[in-house]
């Protein structure tokens, strides 16, 4: 009984649990930047962000925890705005992070690098703009980058294709512009191979797996064509002037013979 009584005394004087101090920094910058006009996240709240977890129980909507640790985020489809916070990265246990069909503006984050953890990204159907972030590269365990439908401009960073275990890889519709890296668009060895769809509808962007661009003007052998022609053209005027100049001043050599061939005829 004395033995029973003192283990509960010992449990007594533990801390309570409470979250990583990384994740509580993390959610709540997030829940700052963000904006959530259908208060689909009115659970997020400071008293919740200090103690989001308990084991493998969450207590945030969208989250989900692993021995107290958010390990993913899915906040899809709830109409949020505003942008996405670069204190993100401080949830370093987050392997999954999904903020697709909303509404959220801005860039993506180049802090987000520091989710070594990161396996799934998807951040598709926004209103992100800017450039890819080329340090997304350093998320080695990256399995899934999916940007598609957004409004992102610049090149895609051939640092991508150094993600030896991407296999899934989507930035359609966007701005994007330049040639489609060789890492990406033609993958070689066992490693996934994407096909056009995850590159179209990116009017200034080209390269395989894309179809050739239609030239917007006359083609390059149109041009020779036309500069060859008009330059036969030419040729065949100038022979034709050249023959007639001739035939006239042979017609005046000839009459000249003759006049001067008359002056010297005797009369009879």
């Amino acid at each position: 009984m004395g033995f029973v009584i003192l283990l509960l005394l010992t449990f007594s004087t533990l801390p309570l649990s409470s979250s990583d101090p990384n994740d509580e920094a993390c959610l709540t910058q997030l829940s700052q930047t963000l904006k959530d006009p259908l208060n689909n996240l009115q659970n997020w709240t400071k008293s919740t962000f200090a103690n989001p977890c308990s084991g493998f129980t969450s207590y945030l909507p969208g989250a989900t925890c692993n021995n107290g640790r958010i390990y993913k985020l899915s906040l899809t489809n709830l109409s949020l705005q505003g942008s996405i916070s670069p204190f993100l990265s401080n949830c370093t246990n987050l392997q999954s992070l999904d903020l697709s069909s909303n509404s959220i503006s801005g860039p993506i984050p180049q802090d987000l690098q520091y989710l070594v953890n990161l396996a799934v990204l998807n951040l598709s159907s926004n209103r992100l703009e800017g450039e890819i972030p080329q340090q997304l590269a350093l998320c080695a365990y990256l399995n899934v980058i999916d940007l598609h439908d957004n409004l992102l401009t610049g090149q895609i960073p051939q640092e991508l294709g150094l993600l030896a275990r991407l296999s899934a890889f989507d930035v359609s519709n966007n701005k994007l512009s330049g040639p489609i890296p060789a890492s990406l668009g033609n993958r070689s060895g066992n490693l996934p191979r994407f096909n056009a769809t995850s590159f179209g509808g990116n009017k200034d962007l080209y390269g395989y797996p894309l179809p050739p661009m239609k030239s917007k003007g006359l083609s390059v052998l149109a041009i020779v064509g036309i500069g060859l022609g008009s330059g036969l053209a030419s040729l065949v005027i100038s022979f034709t002037g050249v023959c007639i100049w001739l035939k006239i001043t042979e017609e005046k050599m000839a009459a000249a013979e003759e006049g001067k061939i008359g002056q010297f005829m005797p009369d009879y």
